[in-house]
């Protein structure tokens, strides 16, 4: 039965990312300038000819509406079409970056997983104390801060001034891996190659907790929230009352039945933190799908911003999916 529904969810984000396509394929096009201008140095160094060949080789010189059909039929085929710039498949851009922008992802969540669970546990238990206020008031610092500037902050302290943790980049310069998974610290593990591990770890570890700081924020303020309400409730105290340790009573009593909306913020957040870190790819010079996103806004490259976008969408739609899963398997009574 829950196969059945599973099934019924994933087939009805298929008109939702229809309609997120012709939304993204209107949007991008609105957007002023023509990508063949760009790419030709605004038609200085080409004849007019040469310019047009061009448009009717990316089918620009269509009507709109033309356009719109074949980027439908493409990407129903799992074409996502060619890169006006780079002249290649966009597929293969997405794939090329993709795995730099999953591993600064992972990164983030698990830095504010491992930061905004426990904060918000021990601010609950520890309630209207120092150490809560304290807490409470680093959540409001870490969402009131935009990514961009905490970014150039923690480079002019922990690089420029302390020279602890590397600007930019995956790796130290000079220094290459042997792809595997595309992730760099888990290949570099694979590979048995510590030197390799701690290099690209130190460079994972700055922008994962810029991008994960508003992140953690939250989850430490929802928590804090689910656990003093769950900490209220008969089941804690009969639990108390029967003389177990304060810790049995937190870990195994309160703290899965509080999960259940510090999950929904996880859930959600994995779709922001694949989708929105295109400032902090920026910032820290991290070659993900977000800086190439920017660089194709500016060039007009609507194939690789539409692709791009679409797999924002689709990561958005399924974490959403999941998060809906994992309810039912904290909490039995609630049903997909």
């Amino acid at each position: 039965m829950r196969g059945i529904k599973v099934l019924e969810r994933i087939l009805a984000t298929i008109p939702i990312m229809v309609g997120i396509a012709v939304i993204i394929f209107i949007f991008i096009r609105a957007v002023p300038g023509d990508p063949v201008d760009l790419m030709m140095g605004e038609g200085g160094y080409v004849s007019e000819e040469e310019m047009e060949a061009m448009r009717k080789a990316f089918n620009l010189d269509k009507p709109v509406h033309v356009q719109l059909y074949l980027f439908l039929t493409q990407t129903l085929r799992g074409d996502l079409g060619e890169s006006f710039l780079k002249q290649v498949p966009v597929t293969d851009l997405i794939l090329d970056t993709l795995p730099a922008t999953i591993e600064l992802a992972l990164g983030a969540l698990v830095f504010a997983v491992l930061v905004g669970v426990p904060v918000g546990v021990i601010s609950a238990v520890k309630q209207n104390s120092l150490v809560d206020r304290v807490s409470m008031a680093g959540s409001f610092v870490g969402i009131s801060f935009p990514h961009f500037w905490l970014g150039i902050i923690g480079i002019l302290i922990f690089s420029v001034t302390l020279q602890w943790l590397p600007t930019n980049g995956r790796l130290d310069s000079g220094l290459s891996i042997e792809h595997i998974t595309g992730l760099y610290v888990i290949d570099s593990l694979l590979l048995g190659d510590l030197e390799l591990f701690w290099n690209s770890f130190h460079h994972l570890i700055l922008p994962s907790a810029t991008l994960g700081a508003a992140v953690a924020a939250m989850i430490a303020r929802v928590m804090r929230s689910s656990m003093l309400e769950i900490l209220r409730q008969d089941y804690v105290m009969l639990a108390r009352a029967k003389g177990l340790s304060e810790y049995r009573v937190i870990v195994r009593h309160a703290l899965r039945n509080a999960l259940i909306p510090t999950v929904t913020v996880v859930g959600l957040q994995t779709g922001v933190l694949l989708g929105g870190n295109m400032v902090v790819e920026t910032v820290f010079g991290w070659p993900g799908v977000g800086r190439m996103v920017v660089q194709s806004i500016y060039a007009r490259d609507y194939p690789v911003v539409q692709g791009a976008v679409m797999l924002y969408a689709f990561t958005f739609v399924i974490a959403n999916l999941i998060v809906d899963i994992l309810y039912t398997y904290l909490n039995p009574k609630i049903e997909l």
